[in-house]
């Protein structure tokens, strides 16, 4: 096995429980092969920790272990995949939540790779085609993991030659759609549909904040609403009316069988096919008003009239849903991006509202929950900031 040589820093990043490799981390410049396994070592080649090298969006490559005599292989991964199960026991036993994180990548033990369960069903998601070359022994794994898995699907969230991102593996084939729970509520999902399946698992307990807290009586708008999850959220919550816009065509028939799969009337809701941008210039010149207001907009986007990042423009976009929210409403603002700093995202909270000539209280903070287990020493692992802020007057 080779071994690379990683600065003091990178050493001390590592004992604090960040596995995240980057090009910094190392002495020199750095050659492998994709999945390649080495050893890190300090400068007086003192060992720190296994890794395996694999390009990916965030770095190149990830420790697996700080355990000289761990290997790589089904033996590692199954004990990983077991005490993921283990951890997992009350999402296990709770009959109204049948849609969860399995196995959570670096959080769980095993970089690059996450595992959701739908109804008996897993989605794997592979990072890297350097982790995707330990296939067979991760699958292998997880099926002696758990036996009641039904059928496998998985997700290729990396660029591949042959441009497949999503296929069926094993097992038996889902109902198209499969329709999961979560506290109760129905969604329907579909596992091989690009990448998405229709729900985004990781907003589980902010929906049920709005259900249970937030919704009752009050009229919500849904911006970026994909499927209309939280729309559903809040009419199953009381909401008198919920308000979808999304620019994807397929929103409109997708958000309709959402509230149609909890018997709910679709036509005593609205939904928009439109640009989020378009819809807020058009309920400004309707003056038109919320009790609710969610924000959860993709970390990039592209459309025909426009750009968005959240780390550039989330403070524009904040400012203009604070017009159309009423005053001692609530604004539910989110984003997943890792390069998004908490930090970053609470000075441009503050600087929306004072450009909005609006005050404004943050009355809850979620993370990711549970079920999406973290490494202690890894913020960009815990890439989900969410606030539900109350506006108030100045």
């Amino acid at each position: 096995m080779s071994r690379k040589t990683i600065t003091q820093l990178s050493m001390k990043k590592i004992k604090g429980g960040n596995p995240l490799l980057q090009a910094e981390d190392f002495q020199s410049d750095l050659f492998f092969e994709e999945g390649e396994v080495v050893d890190l070592v300090t400068p007086k080649q003192e060992f720190v920790a296994k890794a395996y090298l694999a390009k990916q969006n965030k770095g190149v490559g990830w420790v697996f272990s700080q355990d000289s005599s761990d290997t790589f292989n089904y033996v590692f991964f199954k004990k990983k995949f077991e005490t993921a199960k283990h951890n997992r026991q009350s999402f296990q036993n709770d009959s109204e939540t049948t849609a969860y994180r399995l196995f959570n990548a670096e959080g769980d033990g095993i970089p690059g790779v996450t595992v959701d369960f739908y109804d008996g069903f897993a989605v794997i998601s592979w990072y890297s085609e350097g982790i995707f070359r330990y296939k067979a022994p991760i699958a292998d794994a997880l099926q002696a993991a758990f036996p009641e898995i039904k059928g496998i699907y998985e997700k290729f969230r990396y660029k591949r030659n042959d441009n497949v991102i999503s296929r069926f593996v094993s097992g038996k084939e889902a109902p198209e759609p499969l329709v999961v729970k979560e506290n109760g509520i129905s969604y329907a999902t579909y596992l091989n549909d690009g990448l998405m399946t229709g729900i985004f698992l990781d907003q589980r307990e902010v929906r049920a904040a709005l259900t249970e807290h937030y919704a009752a009586g009050k009229t919500v708008l849904n911006t970026f609403s994909y499927t209309g999850a939280f729309s559903v959220a809040a009419a199953m919550g009381g909401a008198v009316q919920t308000t979808s816009v999304d620019v994807a065509n397929r929103s409109m028939e997708r958000t309709k069988e959402q509230f149609e799969v909890n018997n709910l009337d679709p036509e005593q809701h609205k939904i928009y096919v439109m640009d989020v941008f378009d819809y807020i210039r058009f309920a400004i010149r309707k003056e038109l008003q919320f009790d609710v207001t969610i924000i959860d907009p993709p970390s990039f986007a592209r459309t025909k009239k426009r750009t968005f990042s959240v780390t550039k423009d989330y403070t524009q976009l904040l400012e203009e849903l604070i017009q159309i929210t009423k005053t001692d409403g609530l604004l539910i603002v989110s984003s997943n991006a890792s390069n998004y700093k908490e930090k970053n995202f609470k000075q441009d909270i503050a600087q929306a509202f004072q450009n909005s000539n609006s005050g404004y209280r943050i009355l809850g903070t979620f993370h990711l929950p549970a079920d999406f287990a973290v490494p202690a020493g890894s913020r960009t692992s815990d890439y989900l900031k969410v606030f539900v802020i109350k506006k108030t007057a100045r």
